[in-house]
């Protein structure tokens, strides 16, 4: 498929907003019910797709074979391609950007609504899409932990794209542990302003010539900090400095010292920035709390940033494997080549005739609408959280969000990665040419796992915070939503559907029980089963959620003539549960059984062995 085309379909997008999950619900909150009616969605998502498809698109080729340049100087010393302008300037007029960050606007929409928003852009172009997914995360900062002053004095125009936003966390001594950060930040005279200095890398779009100014939002020690994550403090840093009237001032020593040259998503400028080469660089702590004793509050501020991008994260894995998945399916359409395998002497046949192909497609189709579901689902809890008027709905909707999360981040970006190679094989050899697009998507798609904490991190978050937050309560109602809806089936038609989760399910409460006693005893072994525990609990969650939806499905099918038009879509969903559980989900024995097994083999051979 060349790179201009966009097959996106959203009829599974629809059915899961629309039909499967509970909008009348949602829309019936107060931040909600005055400006929302469920069909509004259609309207969104068509203008977003209509974008997609004839703006964004088009200019991937420009994101992958031109990408970012960089040219140094201190106005604009990253270049984009003349093509990027123009998604740019159109995304922020269609209102389909970072304006989506702003949660306290009437008229707001549903973060529901948002997911398939940023699942389609990625889908168009996994690269242009992050010059506004990362400023939206600096809104969500500043606009629940910043100073009145300072939100009216950044969010105008990052919500209007004017301005970008970054989030400047990784340095080169201190990656995943945040806690070696060097960047240092010495109290001025004026109270609430420190001198910045320091080196940061790694920053996605931390400069680019579509925005006239970007707002970093800098984690640095204060003098005297404590040491480890507990002394970093969080400060606004823009590359020029803004005069009270909002308009712009001079230059604030934030140095674009260069770009990096990636596997993938060229056309997203990855920067190091250097600040306060010249001893020159200003930044204003995020709220109005100093460190106490060296303690300051940067990772609890910058955790709203992170939380937000690792569940993004899921969303643009979604994005890329979906546009992988479609490319596929049609190649597999149109592609002439060999006989079915019980008709030797028959004529030639498309591929999409031929059974491995059609393993392969259903292992695409299922995994896409699974992680769709369980973000989906999970965007949904964040908006419950934010907007219900119950308060213990709003805090059982966050722990599952908090509980989702990490498998949101770490299922979906692993899946990517084998999803959008087997949209590769589904090619054969083209599939290994760039003219195609899971060549360049597979290439985009692989910076996902390695993001916003890798995804070995995500599984200790999940087998260690997850487990235990608020004494295990939280997880285990986690585990009774499954449980519950096991012990509600009615459906004869997917008997064998509900034994295998049933099975699963007992499989993963054994997977449990081993964490939970070499957590006891302090044994690695936990650590080295946190990935696919994870995985496990993905699987079975996403096994649930598909046979939720195939039991709608067949009911909407129930209601139909033969020859409707719906009638193939909810079979197909029918097919993605079915092929989901009976295939996919069955990991589940392995990983239980190899833990069992408790084999220890890589944590006890030397490491001269692995050569």
């Amino acid at each position: 498929m060349p790179h201009n085309n966009y097959l996106n379909q959203t009829r599974d997008i629809k059915f899961t907003i629309k039909e499967w999950l509970d909008m009348d619900k949602l829309l019936s909150c107060e931040g909600y019910k005055d400006y929302y009616e469920a069909d509004d969605f259609d309207g969104i998502l068509d203008v977003n797709i209509k974008v997609c498809k004839d703006v964004m698109c088009p200019a991937n080729k420009d994101a992958d074979e031109i990408g970012m340049k960089f040219v140094g100087g201190n106005e604009k010393a990253v270049i984009s391609p003349d093509s990027f302008k123009t998604v740019y300037n159109t995304i922020m007029e269609t209102g389909l950007g970072p304006q989506f960050g702003n949660r306290q606007e009437d008229g707001r929409i549903p973060l529901a609504w948002y997911a398939p928003i940023l699942e389609t852009q990625t889908a168009a172009s996994p690269a242009i899409v992050m010059m506004w997914c990362l400023t939206q995360g600096a809104t969500t900062v500043l606009q629940f932990e910043g100073t009145k002053e300072q939100q009216d004095k950044y969010l105008p125009k990052l919500y209007s794209g004017e301005w970008g936003g970054s989030m400047c966390l990784t340095e080169p001594g201190a990656g995943s542990e945040v806690g070696n950060c060097a960047t240092k930040a010495y109290a001025a005279k004026t109270k609430g302003m420190f001198k910045i200095k320091g080196l940061k890398c790694f920053i996605t779009s931390g400069d680019h010539d579509c925005a006239e100014n970007f707002i970093h939002l800098v984690l640095a020690k204060t003098e005297g900090a404590k040491p480890g994550t507990k002394g970093i403090s969080l400060f606004i840093v823009p590359k020029f400095l803004v005069n009270d009237d909002g308009s712009l001032g001079p230059w604030n020593d934030v140095t674009t010292v260069g770009i990096e040259h990636k596997m993938g998503i060229h056309g997203s400028s990855t920067c190091t920035l250097s600040f306060g080469e010249n001893d020159n660089c200003y930044g204003w702590l995020v709220g109005d709390a100093y460190p106490v004793d060296g303690a300051g509050k940067g990772m609890a501020q910058m955790f709203r940033f992170m939380n937000e991008e690792r569940l993004n994260t899921g969303v643009f894995s979604l994005g890329a494997l979906s546009a992988a998945y479609y490319a596929a399916l049609d190649y597999t359409k149109i592609r002439v080549q060999g006989r079915k395998s019980n008709e030797p002497r028959g004529p030639q046949v498309p591929i999409i005739e031929h059974e491995d192909v059609r393993r392969m497609l259903m292992y695409q189709k299922s995994s896409m609408e699974a992680i769709r579901a369980l973000i989906y689902q999970t965007y949904y809890y964040v908006d419950l959280s934010h907007e219900s008027s119950d308060e213990s709905e709003k805090k059982y909707a966050e722990d599952m969000f908090m509980i989702n999360n990490p498998i949101c981040k770490a299922y979906a970006s692993d899946t990517a990665w084998l999803s959008t190679a087997e949209a590769i094989q589904c090619h054969g050899g083209y599939g290994f040419i760039e003219e195609y697009a899971p060549a360049s998507l597979a290439r985009d798609c692989k910076i996902y796992s390695l993001w916003e904490g890798t995804n070995f991190i995500q599984a200790q978050d999940f087998t260690g915070r997850k487990f235990t937050m608020d004494n295990g309560e939280p997880f285990k109602k986690w585990v009774a939503e499954i449980t519950d809806f096991i012990k509600g089936r009615k459906n004869p038609e997917f008997t064998a559907e509900f034994t295998m989760l049933e099975e699963a399910l007992a499989a993963f409460n054994s997977i449990i029980a081993m964490n939970a006693e070499w957590t006891q005893n302090n044994k690695p072994m936990k650590q080295l089963f946190a990935t696919r525990t994870l995985h496990a609990a993905a699987r079975l969650y996403c096994g649930k959620l598909l046979l939720d939806q195939a039991l709608l499905a067949s009911g909407k099918l129930n209601e139909l003539a033969d020859d409707h038009y719906d009638v193939p879509f909810y079979k197909g969903k029918i097919a993605s549960a079915r092929f989901y559980i009976l295939n996919i989900l069955t990991d589940i024995f392995g990983i239980e059984r190899s833990m069992k097994s408790a084999d220890a083999t890589p944590i006890e051979i030397g490491e001269e062995c692995f050569m």
